[in-house]
């Protein structure tokens, strides 16, 4: 039963819609797609919005007509190709045998089933049962090349999502060179927008920055080869008086992990038009005949009632039908990582003294990072023997892991599987598995080189050397890092005319040792990282349910980095530690409460040398422990609101709440202090209204309206750096 997909066959319409949203296109002349809307949910649509035939000058018409009044050029269309005549960024360019880029795609058919087809070699939003969402196929063809290009919408019936992707099939006769296949298209008529999103730096990611969209193209995205700390394959478009609880938003995230492009253009009769996908910078898919190919995935959803409610139908699909592994709803272990409490400076016995002290203060999990392996006592050498170091595990990585269990605690290990140094044996015995130019000397990065990842025997040895460190280290927990970008980019696999695939074939080649690492160790917990933040998609939360959020682990600097990463990605992906003061990173001190805090707002852990605190230091540890155990699940998985941004405040400020509204924990934090403070108020969101709740270390109780409504007095401090957690619950 087509319920959530309907076509009207006399108006040519296609709607979509679950309860909260509707979207709605049309087949105009000469088979157009037509956008038509795309928001609040409608229960029918009666023509109304059919696009007024308007003779634009310079905008020209379909060929073979002389009518004045309809153009490609001016009608917001669901899909447009280079050289039919429309003069906007196009979805994508197709190079012809004869040179040409010249496309017409018209509407052939469509097709509606149950459930959601998976995309070959892609992560993408999937479904547990068919009854869950519909997906609707639209096919456009160029009659001429035989090209037929699927539009893929898939709608769930109880989230705000719908999914889009493009599969390109060539049915014809000649090879043709994809030279830009874009996986979304949409136009706006009307709309005077803001675009948000969310540029950044290592150990500086996922900044919000919002700026008013103006005439001509601007583009987002990444050619370094990864979704990249620099800008986040994230965009949405708000209205102007659009804000966290009111307004209208459009969120659009791309579940891909490699060079992104969101291109938004404002036109001459202020429309606006949006094309989101595979950054076309360097990139040519030869598509030969009777051969195909799949785009990845965008999530995009739309919220009458601000960003928050964006963010939680993000936060939903991205948790509940993006991430596959078993850890998806479970308890995520508190662990301890030796990166900042040895660096490269270890060995067995030294480490056993920190694992010691994590069983003594209720720590769960040990996580033993970079320096294991091969001959590593610095970032020169080894990359690529994934074998035990002898001098520091002298009987073995599995003697060590097995200490580690012994003391109650699980064992996790760092690995930084795609990269080589020349100083390895898998560089002295397969040279040409690193990534260069012929007769081009590549470039180092931190004083390593990229595996050529395009190529299978490349991945079948990373599989095999990491599956045997797996299963004779006992490893509960992978940590997957990736250190720089790609560059030099070229693969003596291919032919000289398929040069242009190669940033993509990486990633794909990338996903297909994921996903056969972690088919084979179902049981392993994975946390992706590049650099931190480097790679923090929705595309790598199908293979790995969380990710460090960023290398830099001062509580100031994270308040601005989680609260940017939330506007997407769920509480239960994002990882943060507590480190030592004076920061690495920042060399600023703060306390330990500030600290425990914003690490506890999200999967919590510790980045430092536990065997060097002082007592005191310990005793707030084994508290903080205690607190995030109680408060885990909650944190993890709950409902989760921003309140107040560092972006444009002293003071940031969030909450979690449960699903039946009657846990809830408060984080509030003042950057600065000042001599004659200001008096700021910290208003709830999300409680019931009709319940009373109580405050759990005041015993006071207040109604959900008053906590909602008027809110509380923020404590008045005369130091930097503060904060502040509060815990409710409904009586």
């Amino acid at each position: 039963m087509n319920d959530l997909i309907e076509f009207d066959s006399k108006r040519q319409v296609f709607h979509l819609h679950n309860r909260n949203i509707s979207y709605i296109f049309s087949v105009e002349e000469g088979g157009t797609l037509c956008h038509l809307y795309f928001g609040r949910r409608v229960q029918k649509y009666h023509g109304e919005l059919k696009y007024p035939r308007v003779d634009r000058g310079f905008s020209g018409n379909l060929p073979g007509t002389l009518d004045r009044t309809f153009s490609r050029d001016t009608l917001p269309k669901e899909y447009s190709g280079a050289g039919e005549m429309d003069y906007h960024t196009p979805a994508t360019i197709v190079r012809q045998e004869n040179g040409s880029n010249a496309l017409m795609l018209k509407y052939k058919n469509y097709k509606i089933e149950d459930g959601k087809p998976k995309l070959k070699g892609l992560p993408a939003a999937y479904v547990e049962n068919e009854k869950e969402a519909q997906t609707l196929t639209i096919t456009l063809e160029d009659e001429l090349t035989g090209l037929e290009y699927d539009l893929l919408y898939t709608v769930y019936r109880d989230v705000s999502i719908i999914t889009r992707s493009v599969k390109v099939r060539n049915t014809g006769k000649k090879t043709v060179f994809l030279e830009k296949v874009a996986s979304l298209q949409l136009d706006f008529v009307d709309r005077d927008f803001d675009s948000i999103c969310l540029p950044g730096a290592h150990a500086n990611e996922r900044h919000l920055e919002r700026s008013s969209v103006g005439y001509g193209i601007q583009k987002f995205g990444s050619i370094r080869g990864t979704s990249s700390h620099q800008m986040n394959p994230f965009l949405a478009l708000a209205d102007r008086k659009t804000d966290e609880f009111s307004g209208d938003v459009y969120g659009f995230a791309f579940a891909y992990s490699g060079n992104h492009s969101f291109e938004v253009e404002k036109d001459q009769i202020d429309q606006t038009h949006l094309v989101i996908g595979i950054n076309d910078y360097n990139f040519s898919w030869k598509l030969d005949a009777g051969s195909e190919f799949q785009t990845p995935e965008v999530l995009m959803t739309y919220s009458d009632q601000g960003l928050n409610k964006m963010s939680q139908a993000f936060h939903e699909i991205i948790r509940e039908r993006i991430v596959r592994s078993k850890f998806k709803h479970a308890d995520r272990p508190i662990l301890v990582n030796n990166w900042e409490a040895t660096y490269f400076d270890f060995n067995e016995e030294k480490l056993k003294t920190i694992v010691d002290e994590a069983e003594n203060l209720g720590i769960e999990m040990f996580v033993l990072d970079d320096g294991w392996f091969g001959h590593r006592d610095d970032d020169n050498s080894s990359l690529g023997d994934w074998t035990v170091y002898k001098k520091k595990f002298p009987s073995g990585l599995g003697h060590f892991a097995d200490y580690v269990h012994e003391k109650g605690l699980k064992f996790g290990l760092w690995f930084e599987p795609e990269m080589i140094s020349y100083d390895s044996e898998l560089y002295r015995k397969h040279p040409e598995y690193l990534m260069q130019v012929p007769g081009r000397r590549p470039s180092p990065s931190r004083n390593q080189y990229v595996l050529d990842l395009t190529r299978k025997e490349v991945i079948d040895d990373l599989f095999g050397q990491i599956s045997k460190v797996l299963k004779e280290g006992s490893v509960d927990y992978v940590k997957w890092d990736m250190n720089r970008h790609l560059s030099d980019i070229y693969s003596a696999s291919l032919p000289k005319d398929r040069q242009g695939e190669v940033y993509h074939r990486y990633v794909l080649g990338l996903y297909e040792l994921m996903e056969r690492i972690t088919s084979a160790f179902p049981d392993v917990l994975f946390e992706g990282c590049s650099g931190g933040g480097g790679r923090f998609d929705a595309g790598f939360a199908y293979y790995m349910p969380q990710i460090w959020t960023s290398d830099n682990t001062d509580a100031v600097s994270r308040l601005t980095i989680q609260y940017g990463t939330s506007l997407v990605y769920p509480i239960s992906m994002t990882t943060a530690h507590v480190s030592a003061i004076p920061n690495h990173q920042t060399g600023r001190k703060t306390s330990f409460e500030t600290r425990g805090n914003a690490a506890m707002s999200a999967v919590f852990g510790y980045e430092l040398d536990l065997t060097k605190m002082s007592q005191e230091d310990k005793d707030q540890v084994k508290e903080q422990v205690a607190c995030y155990k109680e408060i885990r699940k909650l944190i993890q998985y709950g409902n989760f609101y921003r309140l107040k941004s560092p972006v444009e405040t002293n003071q940031s400020a969030w909450m979690f709440v449960s699903d039946d509204k009657r846990d809830v924990c408060v984080m509030t934090f003042q950057v600065l202090a000042f001599a004659q403070p200001c008096l700021t108020k910290t208003k709830l969101f999300g409680l019931d209204p009709e319940l009373e709740y109580e405050n759990l270390e005041t015993h006071e109780i207040f109604g959900g309206d008053e906590l909602m409504e008027l809110g509380f007095y923020d404590p008045i401090v005369h130091q930097d750096y503060t904060s502040k957690m509060y815990r409710f619950k409904g009586i």
